[in-house]
């Protein structure tokens, strides 16, 4: 059965069952597995089979036998069951050799759906084989948060804390996590910015009180199951394509774009990654410059990739260093301390040559979006127009380059009518959103007042 280890090297090995209810391993690392194993790519079926079919097949070598027989059938069945496209996740051509792959199909009309309704499906198998139950925290920047509810709500065996920050996501995006209602859900409205959020999930699951009386994890790419769930998408694109591609991710947490490397690591045709952030762009400052610095995020139209602290950053140095652990474990204890680090010559250079990262301006992104409108009829997001800005630079003739397309642009009204002077038209899945009952707390950034919160 394939184990996984910490990339801090300090954590036991566990099953992707311990993967999926723990979250993070014991010594604060991420998991990742011990050994890639090596993926044949099968093309999408009809019908029943569709996107269900291959992401079961990609999948299983990564679960083995951890789970009750059948729970990963029925995890990627419920995926594909709770996507409002017969092709699940339909790739578009709209210029020569370049693609947009749309991922807003799903319940909450947005990427997070595919990997958060598998997960969903998984942790309650899991927790139904261990007897357990969980507190589930997860942090988000507005896509994350309201996938989880969606998934999780009234699930029998999960408590789930949602922390976003406050005034940070889209109003759409706030009513999604906020409305739904469910006894088993809480919404924190924390006072700062995702980078605070995510900085105390990590708090979370290492208070020592929290853990002594609860079973504590996250729903953040930081788990590894839910990093797997991005996988089988690159894998329906390249069987559709038939050939490698350039892949261009719209980045906050880097977990999408970690997914696609993954992906080909595994051995898929799957090209190069291109980690395309805003102007919160700490990733390509640090593969241009070398450090790694952590600076407060400013708000931008693609709210979701406010970020400055990628948490799946630590997952690329522990494989670009070739699975150091003891170097991973100082660098991030270099970062935790001082809000830095300093990458070695080497493993910079093995980093650049796993991914490239370029930052998209504001003002580009209003460009993308007016020309994607002009050009080809379609309205897209502010995070999809800074992948596809950044794929229009990207070099064709090597190869087919493919933009992520991550939310549907009805989740941010504002920035669209502000670019194209209405506002889209909404899918059913974010009809009657306004008028329902709001329940939040807004909390300061510290883990007092989470715990207090919580408690």
């Amino acid at each position: 059965m394939l184990k996984y280890v910490s990339t801090r090297g300090l954590a036991p090995p566990c099953d992707f069952a311990g993967t999926v209810i723990d979250g993070i391993a014991s010594d604060g690392g991420l998991f990742a597995p011990a050994q890639w194993p090596r993926l044949d790519l099968v093309a999408p079926g009809q019908g029943a089979a569709g996107y269900a079919g291959l992401a079961e097949r990609l999948l299983t070598p990564f679960v083995g036998a951890s789970l009750p027989e059948g729970a990963l059938a029925a995890a990627t069945r419920r995926v594909q069951d709770r996507v409002a496209h017969p092709r699940t996740v339909p790739l578009v051509e709209i210029a020569p050799d370049l693609f947009v792959l749309e991922l807003f199909h799903g319940p909450t009309a947005a990427f997070k759906d595919l990997a958060m309704q598998l997960v969903a499906g998984l942790s309650e198998a899991a927790l139904a084989q261990s007897g357990e139950r969980l507190l589930l925290f997860t942090a988000t920047s507005g896509d994350t948060g309201a996938a989880a509810v969606n998934a999780f709500a009234g699930a029998d065996r999960v408590d789930l804390v949602v922390l976003h920050p406050l005034d940070r996501v889209s109003p759409v995006q706030r009513l999604q996590m906020t409305t739904s209602g469910a006894s088993n859900l809480l919404n924190l409205a924390v006072r700062g910015d995702f980078d605070d959020c995510q900085r105390l999930v990590k708090a979370l699951l290492a208070e020592p009180g929290l853990k002594a009386s609860r079973h504590v994890s996250s729903v953040n790419s930081i788990n590894w199951a839910r990093l797997a769930g991005q996988m089988p998408y690159y894998a329906a694109a390249a069987a559709t394509l038939g050939r490698p591609a350039t892949y261009v991710v719209p980045t906050g947490n880097f977990g999408d774009a970690f997914a696609g490397w993954a992906a080909r690591r595994c051995g898929l045709p799957v090209g190069g990654i291109v980690a395309a952030t805003n102007r919160n762009d700490a990733l390509v400052r640090a593969l241009d410059t070398g450090v790694y610095e952590r600076s407060q995020a400013r708000p931008t139209a693609s709210v979701s990739m406010d970020v400055q602290a990628p948490s799946n950053f630590e997952r690329l140095v522990f494989e670009a260093s070739g699975r150091d652990a003891d170097l991973t474990r100082g660098l991030f204890a270099d970062f935790a301390r001082d809000g830095r680090m300093t990458l070695p010559d080497d493993l910079l250079a093995a980093l650049r040559r796993e991914v490239t990262a370029v930052s998209v301006s504001e003002a580009e992104t209003v460009e993308e979006m007016r020309r994607s409108w002009a050009d080809n009829g379609r309205v897209i997001c502010p995070h999809t127009a800074v992948a596809l800005h950044a794929a229009r630079r990207a070099d064709r003739t090597a190869g087919p380059v493919v933009a992520l397309s991550t939310a549907h642009p009805a989740k941010f009204p504002e920035s669209v009518e502000a670019a194209l002077g209405f506002a889209p038209e909404r899918p059913p899945q974010l009809e009657g959103l306004e008028g329902r009952t709001e329940r939040f707390e807004m909390v300061d950034p510290t883990l007092e007042a989470v715990l207090a919160a919580v408690a």
